[in-house]
């Protein structure tokens, strides 16, 4: 992936023409993965730079002080070094503000796009319990079928709660166990009991099965949107 660095708008040469360039090329192919319905990392990425822009186009003071000093003299007798700030109102804070402008602008119709394929692939996710849900439902198993696909893939899930600054925050961490067939053998029901009486380790899990009625890109769509649902999921219920 054509990746941007956080500072990409202004590190080397500010030239408008080249950031331009170099932005194009990294929406071009968002954009293709995009067509493909594959969301991530490149979604995260996208709103990433989209709010670090603003942020610096909203707080002009957070830009100067972020920007590289430029040494303009050395006296190396003294072992004096003199920094002059770069910005300044002057032609090259224009020209940055008018690659932050125009980046702002191009990147608004790509984070739209990929809302909407985020907003369509998660109204196709079903979500059910199976079996009685313990008092902690935060660490059990996931059992994901996508669309089509010919098996049913297991994930041992754990919820973490974290706080931020003024509420709490949930993610969740996951890990691949195995995969069943899909036949009228290895039911949601049938494969919860075959997991509860292999792995001891997890004696009373939280069980949860996850289906579409149309196949995704697995790694770059579904399995991370899964996880935001079950989150979304549990903590509703919860």
């Amino acid at each position: 992936m054509k990746s941007l660095s956080v500072n990409w708008f202004i590190e080397g040469s500010v030239d408008f023409e080249r950031k331009k360039y170099q932005l194009l090329a990294y929406l071009q192919q968002i954009n293709q993965h995009f067509n493909k319905t594959k969301l991530y990392p490149d979604l995260n990425d996208l709103i990433f730079h989209y709010n670090n822009l603003l942020k610096f186009k909203e707080n002009k003071a957070a830009l100067q002080q972020a920007f590289p000093e430029r040494l303009t003299n050395a006296d190396l007798e003294a072992l004096k070094l003199t920094y002059d700030k770069m910005v300044k109102d002057d032609s090259l804070m224009q020209q940055i503000e008018h690659i932050i402008s125009y980046s702002i602008r191009k990147m608004d119709p790509a984070i739209k796009e990929g809302k909407e394929i985020y907003d369509f692939v998660e109204s196709r996710i079903r979500i059910e319990a199976i079996g009685v849900i313990p008092l902690y439902p935060y660490h059990g198993y996931l059992l994901l079928r996508n669309g089509d696909e010919k098996v049913t893939k297991v994930y041992e899930y754990q919820v973490t709660i974290f706080e931020g600054k003024d509420e709490k925050y949930r993610g969740i961490n996951t890990s691949f166990v195995t995969s069943f067939e899909r036949n009228f053998i290895y039911t949601p029901e049938a494969i919860r009991k075959e997991l509860i009486h292999k792995r001891r380790e997890v004696p009373n899990p939280a069980v949860y099965h996850v289906e579409t009625d149309i196949t995704f890109p697995f790694e770059q769509t579904l399995l991370p949107l899964a996880k935001r649902s079950l989150v979304k999921h549990i903590s509703t219920a919860a």
